[in-house]
């Protein structure tokens, strides 16, 4: 169906009476569509209009509509809320688009205008009020919440949950993540709350703060250790500024731009005396390097934004840039790299990591054809969406060359989602994080074996 054949009319509250434009502050940018011509050259990219074929689900599609409502054409609804919802927001359109139009930005916007009409209810919305408002935003309960988790797989009651079939009460998606959920360790905040500045190990050439993250301090924290350890290595030294919270990312995707703000203002402020921000994970990085939209009408807070997201840097291209010690330890392995949505279209950061896992010894590096298509975790989309992430990720997985050993990433979520990939299809490659090899690597040439 083309784009002029989106019947918008087929919606019963869609009349000529009682049409409405955005109600509320922070309404999708007209210049973000402006240069849109609905040529398709978007069509291919998309992950669901592949696998729906339809044009409400393509990002021309999605365009169309969130333009309409702004012209009074469509009133906000769930005609208009399920496709806006059903976006991945993997921004491979844009990379994709002529015109550079962000559909990315458009949909987050929208996102936020729905909420405000259409909250969640039931228990949807006591659900996602304690998760996102109750927990992310609050490091105490987030590490409480880690907590948790690591007495459930200690002391004996995940085998038991495992063992009886109780796990089997929940979605099967939910039973899936918790088969690859990864051994829960101390985070990184917690464990140097009182170390103002970890060292460089030699002559100190920068230094930098690290953005610990959420998942990735409470679930990935070894992930964490080995960027700090990389860090030191090459000669920075490395500040985890406490006062830091969640990124916001899972928020401002949710359409909640006001928790996003709240954020994004305390993050600003966490890292205000930092020369570099240095992230490990491709939605986060992406988040900080978009607060400014967050603040399109706020002229002070956002020129402080613009300035921020500057310092913003992703561990791999931080290392591309400013030079790193080629490590001498051997690692033989055939592994792939897979681009994170954020890293790659949303940071154009697509070499650097793979130059990074070609200079450690013994690396065979395999090709994986579609190298950039989404998995699938875009966020919590594996949650709220789990029938199309799951066929995202089949699609993704038949692109995985058989014959590795290792799949690389540079995004928890991801690391998430292929393992729940690997799992699923009878696959055997180990999930790494790009930084993850090179400490090993460094860590087998002082003589201890991680690999």
């Amino acid at each position: 169906m083309g784009i002029n054949e989106l019947d918008l009319k087929q919606d019963p509250a869609c009349s000529a009476k009682g049409l409405s434009n955005y109600l509320w502050r922070d309404h999708p940018d007209e210049n973000k569509w402006a240069d849109c011509v609905h040529c398709g050259m978007c069509l291919e990219s998309c992950p669901t209009y592949e696998q729906t074929g339809q044009e409400q689900h393509s990002p021309r599609g999605r365009v169309h509509l969130i333009k309409s409502v702004a012209e009074g054409k469509l009133e906000v609804n769930e005609f208009f809320s399920d496709p806006v919802f059903a976006c991945l927001d993997c921004r491979a359109c844009t990379t994709a688009c002529p015109a550079n139009v962000d559909v990315g930005g458009l949909i987050e916007e929208a996102r936020g205008q729905i909420r405000q009409a259409m909250p969640l209810k039931g228990w949807q919305g006591a659900v996602s009020k304690f998760v996102l408002k109750g927990i992310f935003p609050h490091p105490n309960r987030l590490n409480a919440a880690g907590s948790l988790l690591k007495f459930y797989q200690k002391s004996g009651m995940q085998k038991a949950v495992r063992k009886t079939g109780l796990i089997k009460i929940m979605p099967d998606h939910l039973v899936q993540m918790e088969a690859v959920m990864p051994e829960v360790q101390e985070p990184v905040r917690k464990k140097y709350k009182n170390e103002q500045v970890l060292k460089a190990k030699g002559k100190s050439k920068a230094e930098v703060a690290l953005l610990t993250g959420c998942v990735m301090d409470v679930m990935f924290s070894d992930i964490n250790e080995a960027t700090i350890n990389v860090l030191r290595r090459n000669g920075n030294d490395v500040i985890i500024p406490q006062n830091q919270t969640c990124c916001g990312a899972l928020h401002v995707h949710a359409g909640d731009r006001e928790t996003g703000r709240m954020l994004a203002k305390q993050n600003i402020e966490a890292f205000r005396d930092a020369d570099k921000v240095i992230v490990n994970a491709a939605g986060c990085g992406c988040m900080l390097k978009e607060y400014s939209e967050l603040f399109r009408e706020e002229p002070e807070m956002h020129d402080k934004a613009v300035e921020f997201s500057k310092k913003v840097e992703d561990i791999s291209k931080y290392l591309h840039e400013t030079g790193y010690e080629k490590p001498k330890g051997e690692i033989k392995t055939r592994i792939t790299y897979h681009d994170a949505c954020h890293l790659a279209h949303g940071q154009n950061v697509r070499q650097e990591p793979r130059d990074i896992l070609l200079d450690i010894p013994g690396v065979e590096m395999v090709h994986m054809p579609n190298s950039d298509r989404c998995c699938g975790s875009a966020g919590i989309y594996n949650i709220t969406n789990p029938e199309m992430a799951d066929a995202v990720l089949e699609s993704k997985m038949q692109n995985v060359p058989g014959d590795v050993e290792m799949i690389s990433m540079g995004n928890p979520g991801c690391m998430l989602q292929m393992a729940m990939g690997v799992q699923k299809y009878g696959r055997n490659q180990k999930i790494v994080h790009t930084v993850q090899l090179l400490d090993w690597a460094y860590q087998k040439e002082d003589g201890k074996e991680r690999v």
